[in-house]
């Protein structure tokens, strides 16, 4: 161990200038663009992970998606599928879309995912839905003030009175079916 000499300084090491491809070329995040600031349409990527899950492979004058293909896989497609279609929806809910388009978008999202688990007709319903190629263009109506808040909402309480009505009833028929009450 050394000794430092009454009287000396001690010098600091020079600190080094990190190489150029270290730092990013904008250091500054820029926020995207919010509804009513010249934002009218969802980000590319947004696009392409639409067309890549709904209409990116083409068979005869069909065109399916990797949801369809992905749905196939029993129990973890379906779930796997939703995920990445609620990616969408978040980009939406980041890019200031009102909250009856999301409500919506979830509603689409939903039907697939609830329809999908059954075998095989659920994944034909998931290749012929396209709930990523429908939220897309929800969002894309939100975001230049297309979109009508009352349909929207009147059709996310539709889909749930009939998932209520597809929930409630066998658990009537059971009721009924043996006299419980």
């Amino acid at each position: 161990m050394s000794r430092r000499k009454p009287g000396t300084t001690i010098e600091k090491p020079r600190s080094r200038a990190l190489e150029p491809e270290v730092l990013p070329k904008d250091p500054s995040p820029r926020p995207s663009p919010r509804r009513g600031e010249g934002a009218d349409a969802p980000d590319a990527w947004v696009e392409k992970l639409a067309w890549l899950m709904d209409r990116s492979i083409p068979i005869g004058r069909w065109k399916i998606g990797l949801d369809g293909i992905i749905g196939l896989v029993p129990g973890l497609g379906d779930l796997v599928g939703a995920v990445i279609s609620g990616v969408i929806v978040a980009a939406a809910i980041r890019a200031g879309v009102p909250r009856s388009a999301i409500a919506r978008m979830l509603a689409n999202v939903g039907i697939e995912a609830v329809v999908g688990i059954v075998p095989f007709l659920g994944d034909l319903f998931d290749m012929a839905y396209k709930a990523n190629t429908k939220n897309v263009e929800i969002y894309r109506e939100a975001l230049r003030g297309g979109r009508d808040r009352k349909k929207d909402s009147l059709y996310v309480a539709g889909v749930v009175l009939v998932f209520a009505a597809i929930v409630a009833i066998p658990i009537v028929a059971v009721i009924l079916l043996f006299g419980l009450f």
